[in-house]
Formats: C-alpha cells, sequence, structure tokens
C-alpha cells in the first residue's frame, strides 16, 4: 500500500470544468462522456455519487481525479456524477434515476451509510456492481470498499493532540472539548474510537459532540455551550474531527476572548487549516492521499465495467459481511512537516499557501 502523496496535477484538477457543472446536485446526475486513452469498456456508464459539498475536498479533488482516472482508463464510459448536499433523500433520487438512466456500475459515498441498504439492494437486483466511496455502507454485501484506515486516523489525532498538551505541561491542567463528526458517517465512529484509544485515562474529556452534517456552523455552537459550561480557561485543547469544525471551533473561541488559541486538531489538510496551522491557530490535521481514494475507486470502476474482479488486499466488516477493501493510511501533518508533505507532493503550491502575513511563517518552515 503506497504511503506516500502523489501530486494533484493542474489538468487533474482543472477536468472538473470538463465534466459538467460542479454545483449540479439535483436528483437528475450529470453526464460525462470520457475521452482519453487506454482501454475500454464497451460504453458502459460509471455512476458517482457524493454526499456533500461543506468539506471542500469533494468538489475540488475527490470528483475531478476520479472522472480523470476514468477517463484515462476508458474513453468509451459514460460518467454520471450527482452530489447530495447532505441530504438523504435526495440522494435515494439521484441513485434511483442513475439505475433508471442504465448505469453499470455504482460508486457511492453515502449520505447515511446505515440506511442505504436498499438502494444497493436495488443495484443488486439490476446487477449492477457497488463500491462504497469513502463511508463504508451497512446492512448488506456489496463489491468493494475504498476509503482510510479511519481508526487509525482518530488515534493521529488524539496523539497529536496529547502531544501537543505534554509538550505545552497544561495536560493535566485542565479539561478538553471533542467534537466529532456527523452521527450517519460510520467514519465518524471510528475517528471516535481511534481517539479514545489514545486518550482515555490520560486527559480528562469536558464535552463531547456528534455534530449532524459535519457542520462548522454548529461545531461553532457546540464549542460556545463548551465554554459556557466548563470555562474558558479550564480548556486546555480540542479534539476536532475535521478541518471545517475546527474553523467553527475556533471561530467561537475568538469570540470567547481567547487571546492564544488552544491546540486543537483536524483532518482533510484544508488549505485554510494548512494556513491557521502555519499562524498558529491549528495544531495539526490528517493528510489523506485522496488521489490514491479517487484513482483506485475509478479503476475498480472501470474493472467492473468489463466484467473483472480485482482481489482486495483488505477486508471491512459492515456488520452483515466482510467487505473486500482497500484502506489507505493517513498522515498526521503539523507546521515541522507541511513543507515535506503537502508542498513536496504538490497537493498545494507555496504560493496557494504562503499569503503575505505567512511569510515569516512560510519562512521558517521551510516553505519556499
Amino acid at each position: 500500500m503506497r504511503r506516500g502523496l502523489l501530486a494533484i496535477s493542474v489538468a487533474a484538477l482543472m477536468f472538473s470544468a470538463a465534466c459538467g457543472n460542479s454545483s449540479d446536485t439535483g436528483a437528475k446526475p450529470s453526464e460525462t462522456k470520457a475521452e482519453g486513452g487506454g482501454g475500454g469498456g464497451g460504453g458502459k456508464t460509471i455512476a458517482l455519487f457524493l454526499p456533500e459539498s461543506k468539506t471542500t475536498r469533494y468538489e475540488a479533488f475527490d470528483r475531478p481525479l476520479f472522472e480523470a482516472k476514468v477517463k484515462a482508463l476508458c474513453p468509451d464510459c459514460k460518467l454520471l456524477y450527482s452530489n447530495a448536499d447532505q441530504d438523504a433523500a435526495k440522494q435515494q433520487q439521484q441513485v434511483e434515476a442513475a439505475l433508471t438512466q442504465g448505469a453499470n456500475v455504482l460508486v457511492l459515498d453515502a449520505v447515511d451509510a446505515a440506511a442505504v441498504a436498499p438502494l444497493v439492494n436495488q443495484a443488486k437486483q439490476k446487477k449492477v456492481p457497488v463500491i462504497a466511496y469513502d463511508r463504508l455502507i451497512s446492512g448488506i454485501d456489496y463489491e468493494y470498499y475504498v476509503s482510510f484506515n479511519n481508526v487509525r486516523v482518530g488515534e493521529m489525532q488524539g496523539q497529536g493532540l496529547l502531544d501537543a498538551l505534554n509538550a505545552a505541561g497544561t495536560a493535566s491542567k485542565g479539561q478538553i472539548v471533542m467534537i466529532h463528526g456527523s452521527p450517519t458517517d460510520p467514519s465518524s465512529a471510528d475517528y471516535k474510537k481511534g481517539a479514545h484509544n489514545v486518550l482515555d485515562g490520560k486527559i480528562k474529556i469536558g464535552r463531547e459532540f456528534d455534530t449532524p452534517d459535519w457542520s462548522p456552523d454548529k461545531a461553532q455552537q457546540e464549542m460556545e455551550q463548551a465554554i459556557t459550561a466548563i470555562g474558558r480557561d479550564n480548556i486546555v485543547g480540542v479534539l476536532s474531527a475535521n478541518d471545517g469544525m475546527a474553523s467553527g471551533a475556533i471561530a467561537a473561541m475568538k469570540r470567547a476572548g481567547y487571546k492564544t488559541i488552544p491546540p486543537i486538531t483536524g483532518q482533510d489538510s484544508e488549505l485554510a487549516a494548512i494556513q491557521r496551522i502555519l499562524g498558529g491557530e491549528q495544531y495539526m490535521t490528517i493528510y489523506l492521499n485522496i488521489r490514491s481514494e479517487a484513482e483506485k475507486s475509478a479503476e475498480l470502476a472501470v474493472a467492473l465495467a468489463k466484467g473483472e474482479k480485482p482481489t482486495a488486499p483488505d477486508k471491512a466488516n459492515n456488520g452483515t459481511a466482510d467487505i473486500p477493501s482497500f484502506l489507505l493510511d493517513p498522515i498526521a501533518v503539523t507546521k515541522d512537516n507541511i513543507a515535506s508533505t503537502i508542498i513536496k507532493d504538490g497537493f498545494y503550491k507555496a504560493s496557494d499557501v504562503c499569503t503575505p502575513e505567512l511569510k515569516d511563517a512560510c519562512a521558517k518552515a521551510g516553505i519556499q
């Protein structure tokens, strides 16, 4: 399994413009005819369903990278794309529309992974294979699951926070707030489990929240509640499951008058989060190899369209079956290794990250 991240090319990102309107989130999927070199899929149709757009990765990276890989592998495949805007009912309509349009393979990042088994069953009845993308669908058997080692993500976040608190000498002097992701996303439970594996018994947890829709606004409200309940001076750190919610928690702390933001974690390596890390407002994030995830899913989708079934190295039990899986490794990123990961691999350019305000911080971090 590859541990390093590959550079995200401008061409891959620009491909999204050629594949239809990225804001098309209605029930009818947008269509793209793949064109390019590589093998053929016999004019098969591959449908990609993403859950929301509040998290910037989906439209900025997952979609264009997936579509570019399908284009390279299967020039005569047709692509259908839908984003559900965190609406499970809309996603149901989108999946059913794609099946009606003759989709031959579904790649599904479920809004509610515990409730889409009936949709997967509809696909199975039509002999349409399903790949669970990023979120493990429960309650039914299907072809593949492609994601990251999510428990390990939570362990890295917990360890990163604990290391920061120990370095500051504050681990035993206060409490932390834990802001987890959406309860309808099974990945959230894995992140939570991993964080508790590290933090339980080592730090006092003052407040803990499950955040609907991974919403930064709701995370800000939760952080405000925690500050009121625990007291501003008693909060020594925040475990945030992703960067968007970290931004909400930071906004709440600024509003409450914090002169220094205590260590806070994140995930997804959003550009704003990398800049917050350099500026001292966020301690760390998790760098996910989205290119590998998207491209592996595209490879599997094309293989299934051709009637092939590659062997998976991993298994993930979804409560009903052991799903053949490809589980990728996450990378913890602080200001000490932004240059050797995010910048070196081309995830962002130095010119994207280093605003005039961050010029000195970038120089100290070795970013040129």
